[in-house]
């Protein structure tokens, strides 16, 4: 089954009678037994929920995982994680990264005992001089976000091969359409789910999804017993965005190429950062280890003035924090996404008063390209 097909028909609804073809709402919290030692399966919908249990298989059978648990948010989901190390655990995590996991990390994970290192893991003799025997996990974003480097994946796989290492990616950005984390050598797959899958900025979620059936099984613990769940009418959202979810990325993905191209050539754009550009130094390995390169850009251009005029400017495209939906949105990293990172840190990734990141939505592509022009003007 084509991926295209996959996003409608991997998993057929199975749980109502009526052969009701959307999957249907059942916004219960609590489930009766048909008598003493009998269920229907579902008792407790922190447990499980019909709905909600609809989106995680769906989830698993795209990217190829033993199970997927959908959470209320992409950040629930990554806290949940992050109680499978124990005081004490190496965990390596890309240093240009989205500047939640970079609180969570700085400001829990490590008041909980663990030991975090950021660094560059698309630089592969770093990475593998970097890890110790006490590292247990390499938490990956690539593209990353939001200076869009990539890391291979494979090649971290076999650079930890017989390791009791977990590879972790977050998957957000190419989504299960456009890149098989699991596929590559990955342990566990997450992402946001309020982004692209769910589609339509109107909801939030989260989902880990892992391969083997043993760490699905820690995470399936971890979820049941921290709560953080995705509620059923939410996960019902999230499965109707799936259904358009190629279709979706392969306009933003057009869009996206030609709106990179465009600011390419305009006198106050210094740098731009698409892995789609044949210049990009992984656009050859983005191509080697997915099906796309997505619809996220980032822009340097010539003065903090000049970004801060075109977030000020623009209207068709919305100055907002969030990205992958239908919308094409505008974020300025270093007050937004970023802005709990040092500035020092910042600086020296890039991130600083001229960057801006692009979401590009589905809109004719003329309508996001004319809104820039006014606003650089």
């Amino acid at each position: 089954m084509r991926p295209e097909t996959a996003c409608i028909h991997a998993v057929r609804n199975t749980t109502h009678s009526t052969g009701a073809v959307a999957v249907p709402i059942y916004q219960s919290a609590t489930f009766a037994h048909p008598a003493v030692g009998q269920s229907t399966g579902y008792e407790y919908a922190r447990t499980q929920n019909p709905t909600r249990e609809h989106v995680e298989k769906l989830l698993a059978a795209l990217e190829g995982g033993a199970d997927a648990m959908a959470f209320s948010s992409g950040m629930a989901a990554v806290a949940t994680m992050m109680e499978l190390f124990s005081p004490g655990d190496e965990i390596i995590a890309t240093d240009d990264l989205y500047g939640g996991s970079i609180r969570l990390f700085n400001h829990v994970s490590r008041k909980n005992g663990l030991k975090m290192l950021y660094l560059d893991t698309s630089d592969l003799p770093a990475l593998r001089a970097a890890v110790t025997g006490g590292t247990k996990a390499i938490f990956i974003e690539s593209p990353t976000n939001p200076m869009m480097k990539v890391t291979d994946i494979a090649a971290v796989k076999d650079m930890i091969c017989g390791r009791e290492i977990l590879l972790i990616v977050d998957n957000t950005f190419l989504t299960p359409y456009f890149c098989s984390p699991l596929a590559l050598g990955a342990d566990i797959s997450l992402h946001s789910g309020t982004k692209y899958l769910a589609g339509h900025n109107d909801t939030l979620a989260g989902f880990l999804i892992a391969k083997s059936p043993e760490t699905a099984a820690k995470l399936r613990f971890l979820q049941n017993t921290i709560g953080a769940v995705l509620s059923p009418f939410d996960a019902f959202l999230v499965t109707r965005g799936i259904k358009t979810l190629a279709l979706r990325l392969e306009k933003a993905q057009e869009n996206a190429l030609t709106v990179a191209r465009w600011l390419r050539r305009q006198p106050k754009v210094a740098a731009v950062h698409y892995a789609g550009l044949p210049d990009h130094p992984a656009y050859d390995l983005s191509l080697r280890q997915g099906r796309g390169f997505g619809a996220m850009i980032s822009f340097s251009v010539d003065r903090g003035e000049t970004a801060r005029a075109i977030l000020n400017k623009t209207e068709l495209i919305l100055f907002a924090e969030s990205l992958g939906g239908t919308e094409t949105l505008i974020t300025y990293p270093v007050t937004q996404t970023h802005l709990d990172v040092p500035e020092a840190e910042r600086a020296a990734r890039g991130i600083d008063e001229k960057l801006l990141r692009l979401s590009v939505g589905v809109e004719a592509v003329e309508d996001i390209i004319l809104d820039l022009e006014r606003a650089m003007k």
